[in-house]
């Protein structure tokens, strides 16, 4: 007696999920990889509770530890930072704004941005702290 008469046995795999799983893995990882505020590096201060701000159209002002001051990535002076806020606020009133300053940044040059943003009313402004770690 003949059970599997017609019937012929798997002898290859169908790679079609594997290949699919394998492209949404991509996507999610370049979305991911994408997904973060660009700008300079500095060496952020601790925190013990640093909540992220960001969201699309955030705008990154950066003050690096010689004063020099930076509005997504790009160099700025004090007066042109704010004829672009200006024009970022014309576009979006609520625009929101992180301002990362260097732990031994002039104090000076961030209080003056934070000034610019206060003068223009852009309420929306958060100060970028690292995560809390072992203190050297």
């Amino acid at each position: 007696m003949q059970i599997n008469k017609g019937r012929k046995a798997y002898d290859d795999i169908n790679i079609t999920p594997m290949v699919d799983l394998c492209l949404v893995l991509l996507v999610i990882f370049i979305l991911m990889a994408t997904a973060s505020v660009q700008g300079i590096k500095v060496d952020l201060p601790k925190a013990s509770a640093a909540q992220s701000l960001v969201q699309p159209k955030t705008i990154a002002i950066t003050v690096t530890t010689d004063g020099q001051i930076f509005m997504d990535a790009f160099p700025v002076t004090l007066a042109d930072l704010e004829v672009r806020l200006r024009n970022a606020k014309a576009s979006n009133p609520d625009v929101p704004i992180v301002l990362k300053g260097d732990r031994v940044a002039q104090y000076g040059k961030i209080t003056d941005v934070l000034d610019l943003c206060r003068q223009l009313d852009l309420n929306k402004v958060g100060l970028v702290t690292g995560k809390p770690g072992p203190t050297a």
